[in-house]
């Protein structure tokens, strides 16, 4: 059995905190980093390791991001204890019932309600010092569609794929996301980073490469989740409903309602270009396949949103002739 010294070294760490000298450490979940959760049981309850190998994740961005997320009044784990040399916290125990595994068409629309008042909160947070989600992020994020997702993943040569067409789309869009307000950006605000708390719902978790970004950017990965589908009228409504509270809240100018959602339908397709190359690479460069099963409401999402728009029509009837939604399969996007 292969030795885990991290395990080894946080266990340590926990022991050696007052009143958590006799803790125990079981797992508690991965994400798609780098990082792995435990939770500690001790004589005063459960509560959280993050375990970031600090020669792959700084942990210090995770630290300022909950500190200002708390001075929101938003549901940000308490820091309880940190290690900043070793890459080891301590934090709240926000429990394991996340939205995933609690949205039914029956719980939505209060689990939402409650994730849209916390976004509310978050978008104006006092993040001016945040880095800024800018044009160079956004082209590198996008370009892991065709490297990862068209040419690793559906092994795409370099002469097949229509690489003037792609970047010109990416410019389109990046230009529709930089012409957006600015807002505090999550960028992962979706339904398992939030969970289900009886006080101040939702609990908000991994959040620590939040950016100063576009307003819609954290709405859409709410509302056109990677891993649940909702019907476009429902989240057309939504979207309506948030960009009214926003303006009344000082978050947004008064822009008008098609306008808004112009912006939040390009900024999904820059997300989930992204994200097919991210889920693309995270099986093939870091064995964790159980992402491909989302490809296809990812993908769905893309050809769904993409040819009801200029910027991205092109590359939607590309993408048709190439025979991907055949070859990844895709999933009906309720009207």
């Amino acid at each position: 059995m292969t030795q885990d010294t991290r395990l080894e070294q946080l266990t340590q760490w926990v022991n050696s905190l007052p009143q958590w000298e006799h803790a125990v450490l079981e797992p508690a979940s991965a994400d798609a980093s780098f990082r792995r959760y435990f939770r500690a049981r001790g004589a005063e309850g459960a509560a959280i390791c993050m375990d970031a190998p600090p020669d792959k994740e700084d942990i210090r961005p995770f630290v300022e991001v909950t500190h200002l997320l708390s001075a929101t009044g938003v549901h940000a784990p308490q820091l309880l204890a940190q290690n900043l040399l070793d890459g080891f916290l301590l934090l709240e125990d926000l429990g394991n019932t996340s939205y995933l595994s609690q949205l039914t068409p029956e719980t939505v629309k209060d689990l939402y309600a409650d994730a849209l008042h916390a976004l509310l909160q978050l978008q104006q947070a006092d993040c001016d010092h945040l880095p800024v989600y800018n044009e160079r992020i956004l082209r590198r994020e996008m370009e892991l569609m065709p490297e990862w997702f068209l040419k690793t993943h559906l092994g795409f040569t370099e002469e097949e794929i229509p690489h003037e067409l792609i970047q010109q789309t990416f410019e389109d869009l990046i230009e529709a996301a930089i012409g957006q307000p600015v807002a505090f950006v999550h960028r992962d605000y979706h339904s398992r980073n939030l969970m289900v708390t009886p006080d101040n719902n939702p609990g908000i978790i991994d959040y620590q490469d939040a950016l100063l970004g576009p307003t819609t950017y954290d709405l859409v990965s709410l509302l056109r989740d990677c891993y649940i589908v909702w019907p476009q009228s429902m989240v057309e409504w939504w979207v309506d409903c948030y960009r009214k509270e926003a303006i009344a809240a000082g978050i947004l100018p008064p822009v008008d309602q098609q306008t808004y959602q112009q912006w939040f339908d390009l900024m999904g397709l820059q997300r989930h270009l992204k994200v097919l190359g991210i889920f693309a690479r995270l099986n093939h460069r870091d064995g964790k396949p159980g992402y491909l099963n989302d490809l296809p409401l990812v993908l769905s999402y893309v050809l769904h949103v993409g040819s009801r728009y200029p910027e991205t029509s092109e590359l939607i009837e590309w993408m048709r002739r190439a025979g991907i939604p055949e070859r990844i399969g895709t999933v009906h996007i309720p009207d």
